[in-house]
């Protein structure tokens, strides 16, 4: 059993056992040979099992937990902590929903006792990520900095068979265990899959927050292509801040002209950046698991390592991820005959994303320095699909391969993939399509790596340098192919002056 998904069937089951005074035994089955365990658990249990029955029945198991719900009283002065997942949007995030007026504040540092509170009150079969979020939103109730009586959560839901939708039985589980449970638990989900009066998805709110993830997504990207070559240390980080602190501004206050007219400001403030550009550096591209992608504590800080190893990082636009969600009504439409009236209202959605960013690709076009453009979405999906269906839609599903093929044709072919180790959807989709993409691209450089709170930190870092060494040769020796190219056709063009 290696699946994160398993964690919270087998929780449920637990309780609703335990509530009817009944026996819970969860006996696990994997690769493993050795039978004995096994054996005994099941000796045990049909030991104790002789022994209880004369226990009393009990007729109405009470095992359901009761949804403190986020009321509109609420609203005025309840704080709302959020678990960190991206720094720099989540960063814009919280402007735009405190300028909703909410009062959000992003639990931004994560330590190991934030794993360690995590592993406490959550299920140790589930995915790390899951572990993370309920460890920090624990971690700070427990912290004495917020008052428990005017604190909610929340988290978002995407209404997919994974972590994102589980996430919040998680964590009211885990408020109970801790004895918070009269904290709310807010959900963020555009598939309403809770309701709570307090808080509501506006088009205010969504304007903002769409604002918000392109700056998000820009602000990223010139980040790391400038720092990887910036003449003058430091430069751009002092110019990236900067911008962060505008752009929380203007997510909340900017009209059409403005926001479009920032978008190509940042750009060419970016452009005014010297860079020194003698030694090239090879393009890694990050992909797998959306938290640990993006989380710095999460993937041990690997961009940072990236980057100290000589390597320009490349990172996915979060839009694409949103994308990737609406695509999946079409692809739903056409393999399991769904909703085509759905399906349509996607597509729309996409198209009216695709135009918002018209702007934002229209600047980075006019750059010269090379930066990757937004996704297709409608194309990757369409290039994906000789390597695996769009119907993989759980966890990342089908965006992580696509991910990997658009860096790939896109010169990125130094990847590494970033996977928590008990999520088995991302092993399908991540690490069980590599030898498909490199059969199909032989220039494929990936690195697949597993985080979890006991996963050696020296393993991971070692995978990533030995990722790095070979992008490194392979740059070298394209050099020599070229310069060896170059001079052989310096010499056919000397050979036809001579005839």
């Amino acid at each position: 059993m290696d699946a994160g998904v398993d964690a919270v069937t087998t929780d449920q089951a637990e309780e609703i056992l335990e509530s009817y005074n009944k026996m819970y035994t969860l006996i696990k089955i994997d690769e493993v040979n050795n039978l004995g365990a096994i054996r005994i658990r099941i000796r045990s249990l049909l030991a104790s099992m002789d022994n209880r029955c004369n226990v009393e029945k009990i007729e109405n198991g009470n095992y359901e937990l009761e949804k403190k719900q986020f009321t509109k009283d609420m609203r005025r002065d309840y704080t709302i902590l959020v678990p960190q997942m991206a720094p720099i949007h989540f960063e814009l995030f919280e402007a735009a929903l405190n300028s909703e007026g909410y009062k959000v504040k992003v639990l931004k540092e994560c330590t190991m006792n934030t794993v360690e509170t995590g592993l406490k009150h959550v299920n140790n079969d589930a995915c790390y990520p899951s572990i993370l979020t309920t460890g920090q939103m624990i971690e700070a109730l427990k912290s004495g900095e917020y008052d428990i009586n005017k604190t909610a959560l929340m988290i978002s839901q995407t209404g997919g068979g994974c972590r994102a939708t589980n996430y919040i039985g998680f964590i009211r589980k885990a408020l109970k265990d801790a004895g918070f449970e009269n904290v709310p638990v807010i959900s963020f989900s555009f598939a309403m899959l809770e309701k709570n009066s307090g808080f509501k998805i506006t088009f205010s709110l969504l304007k903002k927050l769409a604002k918000a993830l392109i700056y998000g997504d820009l602000l990223q990207t010139v980040l790391h292509k400038n720092r990887a070559y910036e003449k003058n240390k430091g430069e751009t980080d002092k110019l990236f801040k900067k911008w962060l602190d505008k752009c929380k501004v203007l997510s909340c206050k900017s009209n059409i002209k403005e926001f479009k007219s920032s978008i190509f400001e940042i750009v060419n403030d970016f452009e005014k950046i010297e860079l020194d550009t003698s030694i090239e550096k090879p393009k890694v591209g990050i992909v797998g698991e959306i938290l640990i992608k993006y989380h710095p504590f999460g993937n041990n800080y690997t961009e940072e390592l990236l980057e100290k190893e000589g390597a320009e990082v490349v990172m996915p636009e979060l839009m694409g991820f949103v994308k990737y969600i609406l695509r999946n009504g079409p692809a739903r439409a056409k393999l399991l005959k769904k909703s085509k009236l759905v399906a349509e209202t996607f597509e729309i959605a996409i198209n009216f994303i695709d135009f918002i960013e018209k702007d934002y690709r229209k600047a980075l076009e006019s750059s010269k320095k090379g930066y990757i453009k937004p996704c297709d979405i409608n194309k990757l999906a369409i290039k994906v699909e000789d390597i695996l269906s769009t119907g993989n839609q759980t966890g990342e599903g089908w965006l992580l391969t696509a991910e990997m093929v658009e860096f790939i044709q896109e010169g990125i072919p130094n990847i590494v993939c970033l996977q928590p180790f008990a999520c088995l959807p991302n092993h399908v989709v991540g690490k069980g399509v590599i030898k498909a993409i490199r059969n199909k691209y032989r220039e494929a450089n990936i690195a697949a790596v597993d985080y979890d709170p006991g996963a050696s930190e020296t393993n991971q870092t070692n995978r990533i340098k030995l990722l790095m060494t070979v992008a490194k040769d392979n740059l070298k020796a394209n050099k020599n192919e070229k310069k060896a190219l170059q001079k052989e056709n310096e010499i056919k063009d000397l050979e036809k002056l001579i005839v």
